[in-house]
């Protein structure tokens, strides 16, 4: 997560931290559905209006990082070398997130998500935000000039990767053959930037 920087910024973080894992902790222990908004509040210590404050949905709790997530992303576009190009910049972040989320102890949140259709809903709609977050940030960069449909497919592909790494046995040989198709089909669209 992004380290705020002012004492405010560092207390709301803190606050986030706090309801996002007391409710991680309840679904864990009692199950996504049997546990309410009021549940989490109580347990976190706070109202439920500064619950809401920090999460839109109770399906927000569990993806606490959503929005750091989607910013890596972008950066990896934003951020890269004058010179380094697009999808190994891609790989490189989406490795990172892959990393993140096979780590020890996050097998019980994917159990969770997976066994939960209010979750698994969710993170779809979420991956499809990140995927267009991702295409206007690609299509902003002048050094990337491309259709509007090139940008959604090589940000869609990115985001599909991190899905289908992260449930693979190897997850960093599966996103090495996954970004070999995805910088063959960037290559097909974009081959002045690459001799």
């Amino acid at each position: 997560m992004t380290v705020p920087t002012g004492r405010r910024e560092r207390k709301k973080a803190a606050t986030r931290q706090k309801i996002a894992d007391a409710a991680l902790r309840l679904f864990l222990e009692h199950g996504y559905d049997a546990v309410g908004i009021r549940d989490v509040a109580a347990e976190a210590d706070v109202a439920v209006t500064t619950l809401f404050s920090h999460f839109a949905s109770k399906e927000a709790l569990v993806f606490e990082q959503d929005q750091d997530f989607e910013l890596r992303l972008a950066r990896a576009v934003t951020d890269r070398g004058p010179d380094e190009p697009l999808v190994p910049a891609l790989r490189r972040e989406v490795l990172a997130l892959v990393r993140h989320c096979t780590a020890d102890g996050a097998a019980p949140v994917r159990r969770l998500v997976d066994g939960t259709p209010a979750l698994r809903e969710y993170e779809e709609s979420m991956r499809l935000r990140h995927a267009e977050s991702l295409a206007t940030v690609i299509a902003a960069d002048p050094g990337l000039a491309q259709s509007t449909t090139a940008c959604r497919t090589i940000a869609r592909f990115a985001i599909d990767a991190y899905s289908l790494a992260r449930e693979a046995p190897d997850p960093e040989a599966a996103l090495d053959e996954i970004f070999r198709m995805v910088e063959a089909a960037w290559e097909v669209t974009h081959p002045a930037r690459h001799p």
